[in-house]
């Protein structure tokens, strides 16, 4: 019989509240295990001090403290296997833990790791949650308010975000953290309502009001509690994405990258020549910030206000359909909106005024009188008539009466904004989800709960899909600025038809399994068995459309039927917040990051790792991308065990997850993409056929190690990899001896590894049976890498020793030439042009 392992939780810090229970299992266990900081001691074992046995064996789980999980998580599997061989032995373990084991608490890593093979239980304690609560004196939450636990680790915009939709809060994990986290509940306008308590029911406890804590950092054990009326509660702006955070000098490069976290999708552009690394290098900063502005990318310019505002001046025509640009003073205590305003530049200037402790300049006379802008209405919401705005804003800040209709949804964002709004008035805002027909006296403004389900046949026509949803909507008298999101079956996810209708109305594309469609069945007003036979659920448009508009939902237009295309509306009671309705079509960018230095990276691979939201790869690969995955979920293996990640990266993808495979030079050569392609080859996983795939080109260590030494693959080249883990060496033989044979420039990857050193000089003899000795070989390492070299030497002298698993070695053809100009030696091969500059009497014999 093995012993039974125990998750005890000991409680905020007194010892008196440490359970009865969690008393009398530590008085009986014979061994106890509890985690303490690399050569420092164990808080929870001084805490449980008093009710540990003499005699009991103890097992220190020796954790290091730093950011990386990796360290800390080996640490809990070698201790595992101890605690295994006590509970193999009949032993009781008893796991102590500061607070409750499951709320934040180190026993989960332990759990995880034998609850499946032991009897397992858990003792709950009392959390720091309510210890902090109980010594501020200030209730959590009452009646029907919602809690929210964040940890402060959390990237600035993140926790902002969360925040700003709470009613209370209670933020974890403060420590270093505090000046950030004081920022944000200053900006959101909560610091009346916010405590700060430090080492909760411990000896040396701290509660003060969070307003009167002018340190910059606190100890871990640190908790923040917010509160706010109801009536304060509000919605999170959303930041626009894939903004250009423009840099002229190094300074702003800095600030730049601070920003970049908290901007979703954001990226660097430096001036060439004034900075260095940026995701995107340019030389004419009026025609690059020109052409970003024709794209419609939103600009972050990190300079002065006046350097934008010349730039763009002549591009100035539209309004509605500019991007937002905003200055940023190089040390962040500015921030000036300049453009587009209400259309996000006033939300990306709050943004990242609380990321700098900078001040937003916010001008718009809307936002500074009410606090917000007709135009701009929280995300999912439409304005369906954009010139009834400046009337209906103008009658407002005159104090002119405006009244108020509420047909659909709620506006808790324009009702609890200080507006008083009259019952009848000649200018008058309708909030509705009808179409309305164009009037500049009353301004409609959509919400976003209607969910448009859409069925059809496979390669359904994307065009009449889209005909027949917009008929729908136009004979029921429904606005296409109401529709939150366009949705189906999980089977239909790659179905263009679907994406074209969401594309059409912008708005997600959201899928749900056949499972959970199923259960919308007593709902639906024309179930089908023959949908049932074909799918698994008795509907799919009118399912999906209940589904996502949630279970107070009405179903508003049944199923419509088209040539091989269904419809259906359901309408929401309240704001379809998309983003959590079912899940999106998975997709898996396959991504070259280049040999190594940020710029050689393509703006297409940082695109994709940006947008990422789980990154898969090998860990050394994942370090030099470090700076624009930080925020994201990253998922490595070791070296040999490439099919174990593009495996997850596909699992991930096939579960709605945005998810970037990456491999180091190009995916597609000697990468990661073949092995992808091959598994959906072999498979045929209808899960992994679904999702969205795409390769990213990279540039190859073969390229930059050419452009190193000069140009030696100016001819017919070919890449040959030396490794025989996968390809035997006969195979690898025959083709360098048709590369030898053939005169091709040659680039041989994966030279020599610990274990292989034969291979390197065999294929140095194959190539000098059919070139000379003298020719020359480039042995290029840790390519734009930290220690990178280039070592020219010739053919006849290439031995194992000269490379390794980070080296490429090229070797020239017979007529690649040495060149020693000025300082440098550089290597080329001839394309052939002798002849012609011969006969133009200009050139002779290269040396």
């Amino acid at each position: 019989m093995t012993g039974t392992l125990y998750g005890l939780g000991i409680g905020p810090g007194d010892p008196d509240l440490i359970t009865l229970k969690a008393r009398d299992i530590l008085a009986r266990v014979p061994v106890i295990a509890y985690p303490a900081p690399e050569g420092g001691d164990s808080l929870v074992r001084a805490l449980a001090a008093p009710h540990i046995p003499a005699g009991a064996i103890e097992v220190v789980i020796e954790t290091p403290m730093v950011a990386d999980r990796f360290p800390a998580q080996e640490a809990y599997s070698r201790v595992c296997a101890t605690l295994a061989e006590h509970l193999d032995a009949g032993r009781d373990v008893a796991v102590l833990c500061e607070g409750d084991p499951f709320l934040y608490g180190s026993f989960m890593y332990v759990f995880e790791r034998l609850a499946g093979a032991y009897p397992a239980q858990v003792v709950p304690g009392v959390s720091s949650l309510t210890a902090v609560a109980a010594r501020a004196g200030v209730p959590i939450v009452e009646r029907n308010e919602t809690l929210v636990v964040l940890p402060a680790t959390l990237p600035a915009a993140e926790l902002e975000a969360r925040l700003a939709r709470a009613e209370a809060a209670v933020i974890m994990k403060v420590g270093r953290h505090l000046a950030k986290v004081r920022t944000i509940v200053q900006g959101l306008g909560l610091m009346a309502g916010a405590w700060y308590v430090e080492r909760a029911t411990m000896a040396n406890e701290r509660v003060l009001p969070l307003a009167a804590v002018d340190d910059n950092a606190a100890p871990y054990f640190s908790t923040i509690l917010v509160r706010r009326p109801p009536a304060k509660a509000r919605i999170a702006p959303e930041l626009p994405a894939g903004v250009a955070l423009v840099c002229l000098s190094a300074a702003a490069q800095m600030l730049a990258r601070r920003l970049k976290p908290h901007l979703p999708g954001a990226n660097v552009h430096g001036l060439s020549g004034r900075t260095s690394d940026a995701d995107l290098s340019f030389r004419d900063t009026a025609a690059h910030l020109q052409s970003l502005f024709r794209d419609g990318v939103p600009i972050v310019g990190v300079c002065a206000a006046g350097i934008l505002i010349r730039a763009l001046a002549p591009l100035l025509n539209d309004k509605q359909a500019e991007p937002p640009v905003v200055a940023v003073a190089e040390d962040g205590s500015v921030v000036v909106p300049l453009l587009g305003g209400h259309h996000g530049a006033n939300r990306l200037a709050r943004a990242i005024a609380a990321a700098t402790a900078g001040v937003p300049a916010i001008t718009t006379a809307g936002d500074v009188r009410f606090g917000l802008a007709l135009d701009d209405p929280p995300p999912g919401w439409r304005v369906g008539n954009t010139a009834a705005v400046k009337p209906v804003t103008a009658a407002l800040l005159a104090g002119e009466p405006v009244a108020l209709t509420i047909e659909a949804g709620t506006a808790d964002w324009l009702t609890t904004a200080g507006i008083s709004f009259a019952e009848s008035a000649d200018h008058a805002i309708r909030i509705t989800e009808r179409h309305l027909e164009p009037s500049e006296t009353t301004l409609a403004l959509h919400p976003p709960v209607l969910a448009v389900g859409v069925g059809c046949e496979r390669d359904a026509s994307p065009e009449e899909t889209l005909a027949l949803v917009r008929a729908t909507l136009d004979e029921h008298g429904l606005a296409e600025g109401a529709v939150a999101c366009v949705v189906s079956v999980d089977v239909k996810a790659d179905e263009p038809a679907a994406h074209a209708v969401a594309e059409a109305l912008g708005v997600p594309a959201r899928f749900f399994t056949a499972a959970r469609l199923e259960q919308e069945t007593p709902r639906l007003a024309t179930p089908s068995e023959t949908v049932f036979r074909a799918v698994g659920c008795h509907g799919v448009a009118e399912a999906a459309a209940l589904a996502a508009a949630g279970p107070a939902a009405r179903l508003i237009v049944a199923k419509t039927v088209g040539t091989r295309a269904t419809c259906a509306v359901a309408r929401a009671d309240e704001a379809i917040k998309a983003a959590t309705v079912g899940r999106p079509q998975g997709s898996l960018a396959i991504v070259g990051i280049g040999p190594g230095q940020a710029g050689w990276r393509t703006a297409e691979a940082s695109h994709a790792l940006s947008t990422a939201t789980d990154i898969v790869g090998y860990r050394l690969y994942l370090d030099l991308v470090a700076d624009l995955i930080a925020d994201k979920q990253q998922h490595s293996a070791p070296m040999t065990e490439e099919a174990a990640r593009a495996r997850t990266a596909l699992d991930l993808a096939a579960e709605g997850r945005c998810v970037a495979l990456i491999s180091s030079g190009d995916a597609g050569i000697y990468g990661l993409a073949s092995l992808v392609f091959e598994l959906l080859d072999r498979e045929d996983r209808p899960a992994w056929n679904a999702i969205a795939l795409s390769v990213a080109p990279g540039i190859t260590a073969l390229q930059a190690a050419a452009a190193r030494g000069g140009a030696l693959i100016g001819h017919d080249f070919c890449a040959i990899s030396l490794s025989t883990l996968l390809t035997p060496w006969p195979r690898i033989e025959a083709r360098l001896r048709a590369a030898a044979e053939a005169d091709f420039v040659v680039a041989l990857y994966n030279p020599v590894s610990q274990r292989r050193r034969s291979e390197l000089e065999r294929a140095r003899d194959i190539l000098l049976a059919h070139r000379p000795a003298t020719t020359p070989v480039l042995l290029a390492r840790n390519l734009g890498r930290e220690g990178e070299t280039e070592v020219i030497i010739p053919l006849a002298d290439l031995t194992a020793d000269h490379a390794d698993m980070l080296t490429l070695v090229m070797i020239g053809n017979s007529q690649t030439k040495a060149v020693v100009r000025g300082r440098r030696r550089w290597l080329y091969t001839p394309r052939g042009y002798a002849a012609k500059l011969a006969a133009g009497g200009r050139a002779g014999e290269p040396a």
